[in-house]
């Protein structure tokens, strides 16, 4: 069975810093690029970043290019987004999903994570 699950969300203050992880499995992690969407309380989900499968970075969210950086290890199958100078404006929930290429549309991934909370205080 294909599986996505997020982990390293938490509560922080403004300016501090996290790495989130999404750890896959039941499938060919290697061949998918995996984004990262988040979604704050009443607004839609949104693409941040994402990483395809050879390791190329795309960012669908200007305020992030400067602060997040996106990863994979294709033998761990897993993936990391370390978000630094964290913002209240990051708060949200966020999901990693594998698709077969990047994209900020949420319709053209295959697989979802459930999420983990990110809240930043100001």
């Amino acid at each position: 069975q294909a599986q996505l699950v997020e982990s390293g969300g938490g509560l922080v203050q403004t300016g501090e810093s996290l790495n989130l992880s999404c750890a896959a499995s039941g499938f060919t992690f290697s061949l998918y690029a995996i984004n990262w969407f988040r979604q704050a309380p009443g607004k839609e989900r949104e693409g941040v970043l994402c990483i395809s499968n050879s390791d190329g970075t795309t960012f669908y969210e200007d305020s992030v290019k400067d602060r997040f950086t996106i990863s994979r290890d294709n033998a761990e199958k897993m993936v990391f987004l370390q978000m630094n100078s964290l913002s209240p404006e990051d708060t949200a929930d966020y999901y990693c999903a594998a698709g077969g290429w990047c994209s900020e549309s949420p319709a053209d991934m295959n697989i979802w994570g459930k999420g983990t909370p990110v809240t930043v205080s100001a």
